[in-house]
């Protein structure tokens, strides 16, 4: 089934809503304040799916992209950052939608970008990913693990779908606690009830993996809310600065760089067989 999508280019290009007609994937919160940022304020979650770019976590904080202005232009939609140019093009297909991104930047240039996108999800959904595939948990996750966190590190690694002890994979019952994930994957799918969103990341050799942003109730300390966060990435880091050899996209001598995301209402799960087609 089709999968319809509809942004707000003069608010950062927020994804406001992906939906089929029967089901609306994305979450919102009230937020009023998110209409009047400007770049350099701290970020702001509405919900919806943020564009994420040249870092998640770290400075600026979701990086430039969610607080500046998006132009449109025909089919294509483009925001202007400080050192890049990001053109978007979304479309609807038979089974879905797929977004084709274009950056221009100078060769060379290292970024972290991601698909932020916090879908509205019931305690019973599960995610869906290859089995084994190395993930790496960050610190706030430290409580929930079966090994004590080691001095100073930036991150940890386990298997999915349960990297040392903490199951991952299921996305409920709220439980109080918060914990973000970086899996080395380009294709995922969320089950809820009868209901199967894939999102696959195609990106010829650079780092593409799914972020996930598991927060049952745990975060921010002074008022907690459930959100979760599926996010197609390019990258190994949610900042920017932590990153190593192979863990951010790079720009190559043509100053250009494509990527697609595609979307789908069903999928094939990368982990078991017979998933809705």
């Amino acid at each position: 089934m089709p999968l319809h999508i509809v942004t707000d280019p003069g608010h950062g290009g927020r994804w406001i809503s992906l939906h089929t007609g029967a089901r609306e994937w994305l979450w919102h919160r009230a937020a009023p304040e998110r209409a009047q940022v400007a770049p350099g304020d701290a970020f702001v979650d509405a919900g919806g799916l943020e564009e994420c770019l040249p870092t998640v976590r770290g400075t600026p904080d979701h990086g430039e992209v969610w607080s500046r202005r998006w132009t449109r232009d025909g089919g294509a939609e483009r925001v202007h950052g400080d050192r890049f140019v990001l053109t978007r093009i979304l479309r609807t297909t038979a089974s879905g939608a797929v977004a084709d991104y274009t950056l221009n930047a100078e060769p060379g240039y290292r970024f972290v970008w991601a698909a932020h996108a916090l879908l509205d999800l019931t305690p019973q959904a599960t995610l869906h990913l290859p089995h084994g595939a190395r993930t790496r948990l960050f610190p706030e996750a430290a409580p929930l693990l079966d090994r004590p966190w080691p001095d100073g590190a930036p991150w940890v690694e386990g298997a999915w779908p349960a990297p040392l002890g903490l199951p991952l994979d299921r996305l409920g019952p709220d439980d109080g606690t918060a914990a973000g994930a970086v899996v080395d994957a380009a294709r995922c799918c969320v089950h809820d009830g009868p209901d199967r969103l894939g999102l696959e990341l195609e990106a010829d050799g650079q780092p593409a993996s799914v972020a996930l942003w598991r927060n049952l109730g745990g975060f921010p300390a002074d008022a907690p809310y459930r959100s979760i966060g599926v996010e197609p990435m390019l990258g190994r880091v949610f900042d920017l600065a932590d990153a190593g050899a192979g863990d951010a996209a790079r720009v190559p001598a043509s100053g250009e760089l494509r990527w697609r995301l595609t979307l789908t209402d069903g999928c094939r799960c990368p982990d078991a067989a017979g998933a809705r087609q």
